[in-house]
C-alpha cells in the first residue's frame, strides 16, 4: 500500500499532531499533506519535513500563527491536494482533512477527533466566547460557519470507514453524519512517563488557557481553599486574566518544557480537569505517572477516569463542585499502581498495532471488490 496521511494543520505538540506521529509510525513512507505546518513542529513530532506537503494557505500572511482567520478557505484548500497514486488515505480529522478528494479505487480512512465543534455541538459557546452574537461581524461569522456546516455534511460522504477516539465521538459522528465509526483509542506515550508514588502537596492543572477549558472555575475554587496549592501550566490568550485572577496559593505558570511539566506531573497529588472534552489525553498521561485526576464526569471523562479507582468525577462545571470532588478526593485512597496499570491501556505500541491491522483488513476487502472475490 502507498499511503497518504491528511491532517488539518500541523503547527505545534498536542494530541492531535501526536496521533499523526503515530500513524505515520505505522506507516512509515507515508505522505503528510496538511494546510499549514511548522517545520520545527514536525522536527519535534519526528515527522520527516521533507514527507510534509502543505496548501496555498502556507504562504498567506502570519499564516502558521493565524491559520484560523483563513477558516473560510479551509474546504476549498483542503480540495487542492492531489493524491493521485495513492492506494490508501488516512485523514486526521477535527476539522477539514476528512474532506479531500480521492478517487473511486482509492480507501480513505477517517480518524476524527470529531466532528467540527465550532461548527455543530460547540457552536453557540464558541459565538458567545469570540463576541459574535451581534453586530456586522457576527453576521459574516455566521454566515462562515454556515456554509461550513453544509459542507462538512456532504464532504463527510468522501470518507469510506471512520474511526474515532472515543465513544463520546461515535455518538457526535453518528449524530452529525449519520455514521457508524469503530473506536480506537488515541496512543498514549506511556514510557515517557514513570510511575512516580511519592507525591507532593500541590494539585495540577495542565491546558491551553482558553475558555472551554474551564480553568477559572478551578482557579476559583482554589481561592476558596487557601489551605490548598494549585499549579497552573499552559500558555493561551487567558493567561493574563488567570494570573490576576489567581490568589497566593495558586501558580499560574505558563509554558513549560516539556520536562518539566513531566516532573509536576510526577509529583502531584492529583491533575484537575473541569473540560468537557471529546477524550482527553493529558488525564491518560496522568496515569501513566500515577497520578489519579479530578475530573468533569461528561464526555471524555467517562472512558479516561475510574471513578473511585483512577480518580473522582464531579457533575457540574462549578467552582462549588470542584470543591466538593477536591474534599472527596482526600478522604479516598488512590493506589498509584492502578493509575498506571490504566495508563498502560492506551499505549503508543496498542494504538499502531490496531490502526494498521484495521486500515490493512479494510484495504484487502476494498480490493477485492475489484477482484471479485
Amino acid at each position: 500500500m502507498k499511503v497518504a496521511i491528511v491532517q488539518d494543520w500541523l503547527v505545534s505538540v498536542g494530541g492531535a499532531p501526536k496521533v499523526v506521529k503515530a500513524i505515520y509510525d505505522a506507516f512509515p513512507g507515508a505522505d503528510v499533506f496538511t494546510l499549514v505546518a511548522k517545520e520545527e513542529a514536525c522536527k519535534e513530532l519526528g515527522i520527516p519535513w521533507e514527507r510534509v506537503k502543505t496548501s496555498f494557505i502556507q504562504k498567506f500572511p502570519f499564516a502558521k500563527d493565524k491559520y484560523r482567520s483563513y477558516l473560510s478557505f479551509f474546504p476549498f484548500a483542503i480540495e487542492q491536494f492531489d493524491l493521485r497514486g495513492y492506494d490508501v488515505v488516512i485523514s486526521s480529522s477535527h476539522c477539514v482533512a476528512h474532506g479531500v478528494l480521492t478517487k473511486s479505487d482509492q480507501l480513505h480512512v477517517c480518524y476524527c477527533h470529531s466532528p467540527v465543534r465550532y461548527v455543530w455541538d460547540m457552536y453557540s459557546e464558541y459565538l458567545e466566547e469570540s463576541g459574535l452574537r451581534t453586530g456586522l461581524k457576527a453576521v459574516v461569522a455566521k454566515y462562515i460557519l454556515h456554509r461550513l456546516r453544509k459542507w462538512d455534511v456532504v464532504s463527510s460522504l468522501r470518507v469510506d470507514e471512520y474511526l474515532c477516539n472515543s465513544r463520546n465521538v461515535a455518538r457526535r459522528i453518528a449524530k452529525t453524519y449519520r455514521r457508524d465509526a469503530k473506536v480506537i483509542y488515541p496512543n498514549i506515550d506511556v514510557n515517557a512517563f514513570s510511575l512516580c508514588e511519592e507525591k507532593e502537596d500541590y494539585y495540577i492543572v495542565i491546558s491551553r488557557l482558553v475558555e472551554y477549558k474551564k480553568i477559572d472555575i478551578i482557579i476559583e475554587a482554589f481561592n476558596q481553599m487557601p489551605d490548598k496549592r494549585l499549579v497552573v501550566i499552559g500558555d493561551g490568550p487567558n493567561y493574563g486574566a488567570y494570573q490576576k485572577m489567581a490568589k497566593r496559593n495558586v501558580e499560574v505558570k505558563g509554558y513549560l518544557p516539556q520536562e518539566e511539566v513531566t516532573r509536576y506531573l510526577q509529583k502531584a497529588r492529583a491533575f484537575v480537569f473541569a473540560a468537557d472534552e471529546d477524550l482527553g489525553m493529558v488525564p491518560l498521561e496522568a496515569a501513566s505517572c500515577g497520578t489519579p485526576t479530578i475530573a468533569y464526569g461528561h464526555g471524555g471523562s467517562l472512558e479516561t477516569v475510574k471513578d473511585g479507582v483512577t480518580g473522582i468525577l464531579f457533575a457540574e462545571q462549578t467552582a462549588a463542585s470542584v470543591i466538593d470532588a477536591i474534599s472527596r478526593f482526600e478522604g479516598l485512597k488512590i493506589d498509584s499502581k492502578e493509575c498506571r496499570k490504566w495508563g498502560e491501556r492506551f499505549s503508543e505500541e496498542r494504538f499502531k498495532s490496531e490502526i494498521r491491522a484495521f486500515v490493512e483488513d479494510k484495504y484487502k476487502a476494498f480490493m477485492s471488490l475489484d477482484s471479485g472475490v
